[in-house]
């Protein structure tokens, strides 16, 4: 297992040398009310609905400012919109409740905030701070199974099994590697196989060939 994690992973990191996540942001705050529009979203209809908002927006109290009905109104293009401006309503008030509306870098203290979950708190402390923590949202998943380093009936067992298998020196960009690959070649439907760098290494992929 140990080797086949290394070739997927050694392969994945000559192709994309540099992965970073695709959420466009200003800051600290602005990153973390991005990850909580992204769920069920592609960061690209959530970069096009923040631009103009994080161009008003840069804070917690800037939020409870705009109101749940202006911040509405930024992000009503993008899925579940109205659930997700109750959670960054919510989210900002805790913010500044709990933290004087600094967004704390640690993960215990991230997911007791309101809307913040482990997925969102490992995304925020991995990509903002380089921090070994590997999130898994759809893309991770599917990728995971496919290439058979981590495989388990739902998200949990997945991410338990990616930390458990994942070498330390791959922990910083796993899930960007992961995320990214899934995007633009291991995709869900009509994966691109033959474009793939570790198709080699793939038991999915010799079985569609």
């Amino acid at each position: 297992m140990n080797k086949h994690i290394n070739r997927i992973f050694s392969a994945l990191l000559e192709h994309t040398p540099n992965p970073v996540c695709e959420l466009e942001y200003t800051n600290d705050y602005t990153f973390l009310v991005a990850i909580v529009l992204s769920a069920q979203t592609t960061d690209k209809a959530v970069n096009k609905a923040t631009a103009p908002l994080f161009a008003k927006v840069s804070s917690p109290s800037d939020m409870l400012k705009l109101g749940i009905d202006g911040l509405r109104e930024y992000i009503k293009s993008i899925g579940l919109y109205n659930s997700k401006a109750k959670y960054i309503m919510d989210l900002s008030a805790d913010l500044i409740a709990k933290h004087n509306g600094t967004v704390p870098r640690d993960f215990n203290e991230l997911v007791k905030l309101k809307g913040v979950g482990r997925k969102t708190a490992k995304v925020f402390l991995n990509s903002r701070y380089n921090m070994p923590l590997i999130a898994v949202d759809t893309h991770v998943y599917r990728v995971a199974g496919r290439l058979d380093i981590a495989v388990g009936k739902d998200v949990a067992a997945v991410e338990t099994e990616l930390e458990k298998n994942v070498p330390l020196q791959y922990k910083t960009k796993a899930s960007h590697l992961l995320v990214l690959h899934g995007r633009y070649v291991c995709t869900a439907k009509k994966p691109k196989c033959r474009e793939c760098v570790v198709a080699a290494f793939c038991p999915s992929a010799v079985a569609e060939n």
